[in-house]
């Protein structure tokens, strides 16, 4: 492997001093800023420590469990992932200064990628992802240079540590593998992916012993038949040169897709920046892809662009000033989080980041040591429970929303004929409402006595998708199995609450077009733990022509009804 030799006269010293003061700013975004929402929910894995949560792998868990039993607060469950960014970082300049990269271009253009700096205080998935594909950089980088049984065996750690940050990170390993096929020459090789396969078969086992959440809930329990819009491919672009410096991003993908492959490190370079943001990009042809999937593109672009500026030595005098401008957009930014500015609190995306204390402070005021239940939204209830240090704060995910831990952790169980505080964005009719406001808006509390929910109740309609005519009656044969540790009946005789069967008909992802209750026998039906029954009932297609979606769901008074089924294609001809 050629590489340019790295400049001897170059020093350290101005790479030490910038990760200092990049660490005294996260440090201080961390400590000051409230957790955003997610964080709060990874702040709640980080309680029920486990080999994986839903779609999600554990290491986001790990890096708040170790920052939290030091600091009770926002800093102890930011600290790992704001020093391990800080590391990553470093470790970066150690890969492109054997490019002879100079400390002066890596400051600034480092500075200049917007997404290295939300990841650089806040503990998401990304976090570690960043941390890792950097790792795994600076160990391939050696590999590549010589083979080595023992750098195999890093590499192979590395590379379950990446896929149990985030699953995006296979996308590094195998972009990375089809960048240099001679890898399957070396025996070191294969010690390698035996070495990452052991370390990352806990996680595949917690996956297969729950069925496979994550890929059920991608294939089967959301609508997948979309037709494509634009929309989502420009919004994606767009998102991309947000994320790579408002003002300098064009300028970076421009520089790094133009640089010539010299070895098999850039080779690899090559491939990752563009296989990543070309899947992701063709993804938009079938989802909404979240801008910041794309994170660990960010690193082979800005590593591709350091080397080709100092490859042509061609450093013009305007990219100096862009960056600098830039840098200082991003800075007021993060300063304008930090104080809380009045404009900064009406940006959507960064309200979470505010007002949620004073929020779980008034609701526990009227919930107590109860219950606090919320539905559709895991966010809320975890900042409930984050702020006031209790795991009493839980997240009914009803018919209208994806599932989450909250379907899978034994919290639902220990609710069941209590007394609840439920917590609604409008009042509930027939209920004596509190109104809780404040800076996150107005919210509404209720008391329901004798809660009684059904959230785990599976119902397998054993089915393909459904054509059928319109008013035709389809007939189901439903297998209902409980998987609580206790038994359940669905009878209303001396319940406070009754309890319903429904076909929901599916329009979009939280439009139902037409809810049908199933018969009164389905109250009759008990089942033991771990118990299953066939139930048959029927539904009558939708009058108007088109394409929905059926799920079968258990709604329970005052509740909105959970997704107790499959998303089942069904046709109007």
């Amino acid at each position: 492997m050629a590489t340019t030799a790295s400049n001897p006269v170059q020093s350290n010293k101005p790479i030490w001093y910038f990760i200092a003061c990049w660490t005294v700013l996260n440090l201080l975004q961390a400590a000051v800023l409230e957790l955003h929402g997610d964080e709060a929910y990874y702040w709640l894995y980080a309680q029920k420590p486990d080999w994986g949560y839903f779609y999600h792998p554990p290491m986001m868990a790990v890096f708040i469990k170790i920052g939290y039993t030091l600091f009770h607060n926002e800093l102890g469950a930011r600290l790992v992932a704001v020093l391990s960014n800080s590391l990553a970082l470093y470790l970066l300049w150690l890969v492109v200064k054997k490019y002879a990269v100079t400390p002066k271009w890596f400051i600034l253009l480092t500075s200049c990628v917007l997404v290295f700096h939300v990841y650089g205080f806040t503990t998401t998935p990304d976090a570690p992802l960043f941390f890792f594909a950097v790792v795994f950089y600076y160990f391939y980088q050696k590999y590549a240079e010589k083979d080595s049984w023992r750098t195999a065996i890093i590499i192979g750690l590395v590379v379950a540590c990446l896929l149990y940050s985030k699953y995006h990170g296979i996308l590094l390993v195998g972009f990375t593998v089809l960048s240099n096929w001679k890898l399957f020459k070396r025996p070191s090789f294969y010690l390698a992916i035996v070495t990452g396969l052991i370390c990352f078969t806990p996680h595949i086992l917690w996956q297969a012993h729950r069925n496979f959440p994550a890929v059920n809930y991608q294939l089967f329990e959301r609508s997948s038949d979309k037709i494509y819009n634009i929309s989502l491919t420009i919004e994606y672009l767009s998102g991309q040169l947000l994320l790579g410096g408002i003002l300098l991003s064009w300028f970076l993908f421009y520089k790094a897709f133009r640089t010539k492959i010299t070895d098999t490190f850039t080779r690899a370079l090559v491939f990752n920046a563009i296989g990543t943001f070309g899947f992701f990009c063709v993804n938009t042809f079938f989802a909404n892809v979240q801008p910041h999937y794309t994170l660990i593109g960010f690193i082979p672009l800005v590593a591709l662009v350091m080397i080709n500026l100092q490859r042509n030595n061609n450093h013009p005098k305007w990219l100096f000033n862009v960056a600098i401008a830039n840098i200082v957009l991003i800075l007021v930014l993060r300063a304008s989080l930090v104080l809380g500015l009045p404009f900064i609190k009406k940006v959507q995306a960064l309200q979470t980041y505010f007002g949620f204390r004073e929020w779980a402070a008034k609701v526990h005021e009227k919930a107590g040591d109860a219950w606090m239940v919320m539905d559709d939204g895991f966010q809320n209830p975890s900042k409930y429970d984050f702020y006031n240090h209790t795991l009493k704060g839980f997240a009914y995910d009803s018919r209208y929303y994806g599932r989450t831990m909250f379907d899978i952790w034994p919290m639902e169980d220990s609710l069941q004929h209590k007394r609840v505080y439920l917590v609604l964005s409008d009042p509930l009719p027939g209920y004596k409402t509190d109104t809780i406001t404040g800076e996150v808006g107005t919210w509404y509390g209720t008391w329901v006595e004798d809660a009684r929910t059904y959230q785990k109740i599976a119902i397998d309609t054993k089915i393909k998708p459904v054509t059928a005519h319109p008013g035709q009656k389809v007939e189901f044969d439903l297998k209902i199995t409980n998987p609580y540790t206790y038994d359940v009946n669905f009878t209303n005789v001396g319940y406070k609450h009754p309890v319903y069967l429904e076909g929901c008909f599916f329009t979009g992802p939280t439009d139902i077009a037409e809810v049908q209750q199933s018969g009164a026998d389905f109250n009759n039906i008990s089942l033991k733990s771990g118990e299953s029954k066939v139930y048959k009932t029927s539904v009558a297609a939708p009058k108007e022509k088109g394409t929905y979606y059926l799920m079968f769901s258990i709604r329970t008074e005052p509740f909105r009804g959970s997704k107790n089924s499959r998303l089942i294609k069904f046709t109007v001809e």
